[in-house]
């Protein structure tokens, strides 16, 4: 056997652990959020839940390898180093892809990417025969490629996107019309039976979809739950309503129950059936390799592959030790939650995605859908239904994204639809159908108003074109890696996996600089008590201004330099500066709530210091992005006499900016008339500035237009930051001097 199989065979199972990593951040949201958003326990807790499920998920599971053995294509037409290109190409390309995805912070399907992952590797491989044997040509393709399972996927995709949010709009507009906000009245009349419904769901859900390759589970049993669906539902509800009764009566919080049952069963499900998605191309080119060294040849065809293969127990204890490990340190699935949670979320403060052109005429078309509609509403019964959805007052309000009825109503719709969908023998994407029910329910729950509607449809939208970009992309990324296996030999293999370990690496690896602002930077989301949050926000005041003094003398000296690396590191490190100070700006209805109540000066003074520190950020990126897209055009750099007057100023800024960060630090503000001085001096030094660019103009007409712009350009925008710096400080220490007096 040629050493390059067995390397390739190692390669796979690095890559597999890779891809249970990956996949694991991609996909927690299918089975933590709700818990998450509702806040129904510690995040341990609901942690600890979700890893019980996904250990007996992964462990009474098959796997249904025979889905990446021979699900998109058919084996017996392919040779045994043909097969193990296919494998490699495919799994290359999809850990590189959802790695992307995770980045990004966008949830897509591993199922989808795994499936036109084999698909696009499928393809290469068949062209590559195709072109190597005369006997076969492009119309022979369909002798390779299963492409009617693909049909049914991407079918499949478009039906449970629509569904999920239809089912997850009604089913909580039904909720919210007989609970309201202040739900607790009804519940105690109707809860049981409500949240009955739900846990039957649940039930089904896990014991039929989650365990239902176990064995567990008698296959006449099986068989008779398929044929008898509603039935099963009925008596499923019949039972859960009479125990959750008689629960409630003594005091149990049964939703409480509900969620994390929930959360149990579609994290057994998400492990259970998808874990092929992450270890079952490794393990068929394992067992490929075993078919080949039993059969004593390199050139036999890979029928073998077409029979069901089960997984050892060791491998898929492994396997759950990796995704329990990787639920709990995993930083890139916390980003991906905050995807969706941003989204759902009921709170209006700070929005992740911007506006767009279809996002609002979308909603201006709803607003209008919506008064005709209402005018067809008799007023006293729009009055009533208004009445349902008016949401708590601002003091009576949890930090959670959401309340429990609507964590209840996303577990139950998703378990549901895709119990039903399984009874049907439809392909669901897990992660399609939780992220639309989510998506349907904030929706019908008036979660987006007037001010995020626009926001928050740009980004459902942005989520679901990506979503179909992972097919293409999957696809079209497996197919020319796997396109350079077959033609590169062991040199391609060599070189794609030191590419795509140095990619994951860097994608993974944080600067100094990261792990220094990581470290300094108190989240207010930790923070509890108002003094907790004061410090918390002076310290991302310091840290900030520490990080803008940093970027700023950077890209002078590298204008001066002409570097376009350290102008384009600037540059996004400086957008990021930017993208933390503005949320933090319309994010500060949320943190004036949690300081002291009826301070108003103290609140008064926070409010200024949060805009001058967004006024600070905006003007440092007019600084970057000119001074990066000018040298990346190439233009011709700045002259010597313009160096030596920004090197002027930009000592003086950098006194100013020491000066400032030690104030800040030492919450010492005796020096703050002495900061006034030395911005009064920088000003004259700027005007000088201008004055000799001026002459210069006047003396040498010939010279750079570009190159003068960009000079005045640093001027004015150094002059605006400092300013607003200045009104920084002094906003800074009068907000410590109220606050310090309460």
């Amino acid at each position: 056997m040629s050493p390059l199989f067995i390397a390739i065979v190692v390669i796979m199972a690095v890559l597999a652990i890779l891809g249970i990593v990956v996949g694991v951040a991609n996909d927690a949201i299918n089975f933590l959020n709700s818990a998450i958003g509702s806040k129904v326990a510690p995040r341990r807790v609901i942690l600890w839940i979700a890893a019980a499920g996904i250990l007996i998920g992964t462990l009474t599971s098959s796997g249904m390898m025979e889905v990446a053995r021979s699900g998109v294509f058919y084996p017996g037409q392919f040779s045994f180093s043909e097969i193990m290109m296919l494998f490699l190409g495919m799994m290359l390309g999809n850990v590189l892809l959802l790695d992307l995805y995770n980045t990004l912070g966008l949830p897509t399907s591993t199922t989808v990417s795994m499936v036109f992952g084999l698909l696009g590797a499928a393809v290469a491989t068949a062209l590559f025969r195709i072109a190597a044997d005369p006997s076969f040509s492009l119309h022979d393709l369909s002798q390779f490629i299963n492409t009617g399972k693909a049909m049914v996927i991407i079918a499949a995709i478009l039906v449970s996107v629509v569904f999920a949010f239809a089912a997850g709009t009604l089913f909580m507009y039904i909720s919210r019309l007989i609970f309201s906000f202040r739900y607790h009245p009804a519940f105690r009349r109707w809860g049981a039976f409500w949240c009955g419904i739900s846990l039957s769901g649940i039930l089904y859900f896990a014991l039929f979809k989650g365990l239902k390759s176990s064995g567990l589970i008698p296959s006449d049993i099986t068989q008779y739950v398929g044929e008898h669906v509603l039935l099963t539902l009925f008596a499923f509800w019949a039972a859960a309503s009479l125990i959750l009764w008689i629960l409630q009566r003594m005091r149990f919080n049964i939703m409480r129950i509900t969620i994390l049952s929930g959360t149990f069963a579609l994290a057994l499900a998400f492990a259970g059936n998808d874990l092929v998605n992450f270890i079952g191309v490794p393990m068929a080119s394992y067992d490929a390799l075993q078919i080949a060294r039993d059969a004593g040849s390199e050139s036999i065809m890979m029928d073998g592959l077409a029979h069901p293969a089960r997984a050892n127990f060791l491998i898929l204890l492994a396997s759950g030790l990796i995704m329990v490990l990787t639920l709990f340190f995993s930083k890139k699935s916390r980003h991906v939650a905050e995807t969706e949670l941003s989204l759902a979320s009921q709170h209006e403060e700070s929005e992740r995605f911007g506006s767009t052109y279809v996002s609002r005429s979308l909603v201006r078309a709803t607003l209008l859908l919506n008064n005709l509609w209402s005018g067809m509403i008799p007023a006293r019964v729009q009055k009533a239904i208004d009445r349902r959805f008016e949401p708590l007052p601002a003091e009576e309000r949890t930090t959670a994204q959401y309340d429990m009825i609507r964590a209840v109503v996303n577990l139950t719709a998703a378990s549901i639809l895709i119990a039903i969908g399984t009874s049907y023998k439809l392909p669901l994407s897990t992660t399609y159908v939780v992220f639309m029910v989510a998506m349907g329910s904030s929706l019908a729950d008036r979660s987006w108003g007037r001010d995020s509607a626009v926001y928050r449809i740009t980004g459902v939208m942005a989520v679901i074109s990506g979503w179909f970009i992972t097919a293409l992309g999957g696809f079209l990324i497996a197919l020319a890696t796997t396109a350079l296996l077959l033609w590169g030999g062991w040199i391609a293999v060599a070189a794609l996996t030191v590419l795509c370990a140095w990619l994951l690496v860097r994608s993974h690896r944080k600067t100094p600089e990261e792990k220094e602002a990581e470290a300094a930077r108190q989240p207010l989301d930790d923070a509890g008590t108002p003094d907790e949050v004061m410090h918390a926000c002076i310290g991302e005041v310091c840290t900030t201004m520490q990080e803008v003094t940093r970027i700023y003398n950077r890209t002078l000296v590298a204008v001066f330099k002409e570097n376009r690396k350290v102008l384009k590191e600037m540059v996004q490190t400086s957008d990021k500066l930017f993208t933390e100070a503005r949320d933090r700006k319309y994010g500060i209805v949320t943190t004036l709530r949690r300081l002291q109540e009826c301070d108003i000066n103290t609140g008064h003074f926070y409010v200024q210091v949060t805009d001058y520190l967004s006024e600070v950020t905006k003007a440092l990126i007019h600084i970057t992005r000119p001074a990066f897209e000018h040298i990346d055009n190439n233009h011709k750099g700045l002259s010597k006499e313009q160096i030596v007057d920004l090197m002027r100023v930009n000592d003086e800024v950098e006194a100013i900016f020491d000066k400032i960060n030690d104030m800040l630090s030492s919450e010492n503000f005796a020096d703050l008339d002495l900061v006034l001085e030395m911005r009064d001096r920088l000003f004259d030094t700027i005007v000088g500035a201008i004055k000799n660019q001026l002459r210069r103009i006047h003396e040498d007409p010939s010279g750079s237009t570009r190159a003068s712009v960009l000079y005045l350009t640093i001027l004015n925008e150094t002059k605006t930051m400092v300013l607003q710096a200045r009104n920084l400080l002094k906003s800074q220490r009068y907000f410590l001097d109220v606050a310090g007096q309460k």
